[in-house]
C-alpha cells in the first residue's frame, strides 16, 4: 500500500452511487477512480493502481463474482470490498469465500463504509506479522502462549473453541463465513448447526452476556465477525 493519499477504484454501474462515494470518500482524506463496468474496472487495476477496491457485484458485462474470482486467481492481494443491493445470503458469501474482505449491502452508510475501509486496509497492513496478543475490551488472546483471559481471569476453552476463537482473531472487524471456519477447524466436512453449538458454548465462557454479546457478533445467515480494537 502506498505511503501517500489512499487512492480507492470504485467499481459501479450506478452514477448516483459513484457520485455519492466520490463525495463520502473525498471527505475522508481518499482518493478515487471510478469505472462503470468490469472492463473498465480491468484497464483501471491496472494504470491507477489503487490500494483498495470496492465491488458491486450486479454489473453489465462481467458479474462481480467473476471479476472477483479472476483477480485471486492473478494473486491481486488489494482489500476488495463489496457493495452490492443482493441481500441473498448465497450471493454474499460466494463473494467471501471467493476472496472478498468485507461486504455492505444497499443503502448503506458513509462512516459504516469508512470504517470497513479502515479495518480491510489495517487487515492488510498485519498480514505480514500476526499480532502475538490480541486486547479488545476486557478480552485478550495470547496466540503465542494459547492463553484467553477476560478482565485478566484466564478463561479455560475447549481445543475446538479455541481454535475457533484463534481464527476469528487473525481477522478480528473482518466478517468469516461458517465455511471457512468450518474448513480451517474441522477440515470442512461438519454441519453448520455444530459450529452454532461450538460458538454459543464459547460465548459463555467469555461474554458477559451471551444472549448480547460484544465481542463476537453474528452475520445473519453468513458467518461470525469478532469485534476489532478500538484504535
Amino acid at each position: 500500500m502506498s505511503t501517500s493519499v489512499v487512492k480507492i477504484l470504485v467499481v459501479d454501474d450506478e452514477p448516483p452511487i459513484r457520485k455519492l462515494l466520490r463525495v463520502g470518500l473525498t471527505a475522508e482524506g481518499y482518493a478515487m477512480v471510478e469505472a462503470a463496468n468490469g472492463e473498465e474496472a480491468v484497464a483501471l487495476l491496472t494504470e491507477e493502481k489503487p490500494d483498495l477496491i470496492l465491488l458491486d457485484l450486479g454489473l453489465p458485462d462481467i458479474s462481480g463474482h467473476e471479476l472477483l474470482e479472476r483477480w485471486r486467481a492473478e494473486l491481486v492481494e488489494l482489500p476488495i470490498v463489496i457493495l452490492s443491493s443482493r441481500t441473498d445470503e448465497t450471493g454474499i458469501v460466494k463473494a467471501l469465500e471467493l476472496g472478498a474482505d468485507d461486504y455492505l449491502t444497499k443503502p448503506f452508510g458513509m462512516r459504516e463504509l469508512a470504517a470497513r475501509i479502515r479495518v480491510a486496509l489495517r487487515h492488510k497492513l498485519q498480514q505480514q506479522g500476526e499480532r502475538p496478543i490480541f486486547q479488545v475490551g476486557d478480552l485478550s488472546v495470547d496466540l503465542v502462549k494459547r492463553i484467553v483471559k477476560v478482565a485478566d481471569k484466564e478463561v479455560k476453552l475447549s481445543p475446538k473453541e479455541y481454535e475457533i476463537l484463534r481464527v476469528l482473531v487473525q481477522h478480528a472487524g473482518k466478517v468469516i463465513t461458517h465455511q471457512h471456519i468450518l474448513q480451517h477447524v474441522w477440515g470442512g466436512a461438519t454441519d453448520v448447526q455444530y459450529l452454532r453449538v461450538y460458538v454459543r458454548q464459547l460465548r459463555q465462557k467469555i461474554e458477559a452476556t451471551p444472549d448480547q454479546p460484544q465481542y463476537i457478533l453474528t452475520e445473519t445467515g453468513v458467518g461470525y465477525r469478532l469485534r476489532e480494537p478500538e484504535q
